[in-house]
């Protein structure tokens, strides 16, 4: 619950579904190994390792679906730029790497007006 949704600026709103979805993922039992990691291509919103996956998650939030909802928002272009923006993670993380799966998961959050969310989480986006 988070009153007063239809205040918060742009920033604060994705911010605010960020923290909703790194909450969702470690009561899934991820290990949250790096937030808002940034390099000249872009910035991951979370990696995490997820069993012996290592994630890279893209967070979308919305307060409304008027333009269509959060995860539907997540283009083949954008899944492209965060498999090169995980494999440039690793590269810069060596020692946090280890054998096992890479994937991309899109967390969506929606806003309720009310201060309610509602989280999806799709694993494995563009595999």
């Amino acid at each position: 619950m988070f009153p007063g949704v239809g205040a918060l600026s742009r920033r604060e709103v994705g911010a605010h579904g960020e923290r909703l979805a790194e909450a969702h993922l470690v009561a899934g039992g991820a290990e949250v190994l790096d937030r808002n990691w940034r390099c000249r291509w872009g910035e991951l919103d979370l990696v995490v390792r997820d069993g012996d996956a290592l994630v890279a998650v893209e967070v979308r939030t919305r307060r409304t679906t008027a333009a269509g909802t959060p995860l539907e928002s997540v283009t083949p272009v954008k899944v492209a730029r965060l498999r090169r923006l995980l494999g440039a993670w690793c590269a810069d993380h060596p020692g946090r790497v280890r054998s096992g799966a890479l994937r991309l998961d899109v967390v969506g959050v929606l806003l309720e007006p009310t201060g309610e969310a509602s989280v999806q989480h799709v694993r494995g986006v563009g595999a």
